[in-house]
């Protein structure tokens, strides 16, 4: 018969000891994700599945009567109070490994979150994983800041508030209305790189720079949609500019409506058209589908600045070849005028009309103009933005008919009695000599081809109307004295 030892005594129990530990082991450490593993368990409203895979001694499991169960840890890893996640039908699980399937509570906001799984039949509990990042984004989508504005102007020595927009409306989930919700605000540093500024729901900012807030999920922040629009600050000085932006851009389409200048967010504003100041217009916003040079004025509180934009209401450049009104085109003596529009219209439609009525006959990008009155021509672009411009203008005759000879003019560019228009028994053609003297004696102007164009040249006065006097002598020596008073 062997002898055993102390040594050998100890070897048997070291081995006894360790079987029935490996025996004893029931369910094995979860992992996350099973063949698709996770590494952050970030749920929103519209996503909310992960899963868990796990082993177990099939040998140690009642299989008939076992109901496995998993179980959530608080965000710091403590199974003190845990969450139940998934709990199976009895006797439905019974082949090791197996995957269970589970959704996060909507109150899952931490970084340390960990499960583990249980068995009631034997009832044993296996350990718990390794700790991930788990949050649920019940709100996850983009939202708007400073009223959608993408400029803010402060004054120097300074600062300008950002603020989240509340409350939230059908088109802007403002996450505002959840309150356990913290936000992070970053700048810019690139197009593609920011650093974080600070935490809150309002951002005061005394740098200039681009910036724009996330809702704060930790870990699940990259992968959230719930982050707000860019807004752009800078430092202002009284008579400093800024920007103005148009809802539909500049150019745009007249046809589509009345687009939105939108000026920085500022405490009182006035808004000008091509210099003139436009009645009632204080608002932040103005609305308009008239081309033209727009301009505001905007008070900071202790300073001002302004900005403007140079508004195209159309999506075609156009041109005419005669004088737009005021001014005044002249039918020549023989034949007519010949108009023509040039453009870059898209598929473009002409009308041509004389005092008011359309000239039926006239279609195309010419017309030519055998009568005195007043035109307008009307081009449309019929494809893409439809859109129209339209020019005015007028004419008269080169030597119109007048019974008497003028004793008054008024050259103000205004097309009514700009020049000394005289009877055609004087005019071009009839070889009569035309001269004008001044109130000093000094010949300013001898013809003896008039073409009803004095003053050819601005005359230049201020207070006092001058006088100047004219003497017609006919081919038959016949001759017509008398004086001119030109006002302004």
């Amino acid at each position: 018969m062997r002898n055993f030892t102390i040594t050998n005594y100890l070897l048997v129990f070291v081995f006894l000891f360790v079987a029935g530990h490996i025996d004893a082991q029931i369910i094995f450490k979860p992992d996350l994700g099973g063949s698709s593993s996770f590494s952050s368990a970030c749920a929103s409203p519209i996503f909310n599945t992960f899963s868990v895979r796990f082993g177990f001694n099939e040998g140690a499991i009642n299989t008939a009567s076992n109901q496995f169960i998993l179980e959530l840890s608080d965000e710091t890893g403590s199974f003190s109070n845990p969450e139940i996640l998934f709990t199976s039908v009895t006797g439905d699980i019974t082949a090791s490994p197996a995957t269970v399937t589970f959704s996060l509570p909507t109150t899952a906001a931490g970084e340390g979150y960990k499960v583990r799984v249980k068995s009631t039949s034997p009832g044993s509990t296996g350990p718990s994983s390794d700790a991930f990042p788990a949050y649920y984004k019940f709100q996850d989508a983009a939202f708007t800041i400073n009223n959608l504005n993408e400029t803010a102007v402060y004054c120097a020595g300074g600062s300008y508030l950002l603020t989240i927009d509340n409350p939230g409306e059908a088109d802007n989930d403002s996450p505002l209305q959840y309150p356990t919700l913290t936000f992070n605000w970053f700048r810019e540093t690139s197009e593609t790189t920011s650093v974080f500024v600070a935490e809150g729901a309002s951002l005061e900012v005394s740098e200039p720079g681009t910036y724009f807030v996330r809702t704060n999920y930790g870990s699940c922040s990259e992968s959230s949609f719930s982050r707000s629009n860019r807004v752009t600050v800078s430092q202002a000085t009284s008579g400093g500019s800024t920007s103005v932006s148009s809802s539909l851009g500049n150019p745009f389409c007249a046809g589509q409506g009345l687009t939105t200048l939108t000026a920085t967010s500022g405490v009182g504003y006035q808004w000008f058209k091509d210099g003139n100041e436009i009645e009632g217009a204080t608002n932040q916003t103005y609305e308009t589908n008239e081309s033209g040079l727009y301009s505001v004025s905007v008070s900071l509180g202790i300073c001002e600045t302004s900005g403007s934009i140079d508004l195209d209401a159309n999506q075609f450049d156009s041109s005419i070849d005669v004088e737009e009104i005021p001014a005044v085109n002249l039918l020549p003596s023989e034949g007519g005028l010949n108009v023509t529009v040039t453009d870059d219209a898209d598929t473009p439609e002409y009308e041509w009309y004389l005092n008011g009525t359309l000239i039926t006959s006239a279609n195309s990008d010419s017309y030519e103009a055998t009568q005195v009155g007043s035109y307008k021509v009307v081009i449309k672009q019929t494809v893409g933005c439809v859109s129209s411009k339209e020019y005015l203008f007028d004419i008269q005759e080169t030597f119109p008919d007048v019974e008497n000879i003028p004793n008054l003019i008024s050259p103000n560019g205004d097309g009514v009695n700009d020049t000394w228009v005289i009877p055609k028994a004087y005019i071009s053609g009839t070889n009569t000599e035309i001269v004008l003297i001044s109130s000093q004696g000094e010949i300013v102007f001898q013809t003896n081809d008039y073409q009803n164009n004095w003053p050819v040249t601005e005359l230049n006065f201020k207070d006092v109307n001058p006088v100047y006097y004219y003497i017609i002598t006919t081919e038959n020596q016949q001759t017509k004295k008398g004086s001119i008073t030109v006002i302004k």
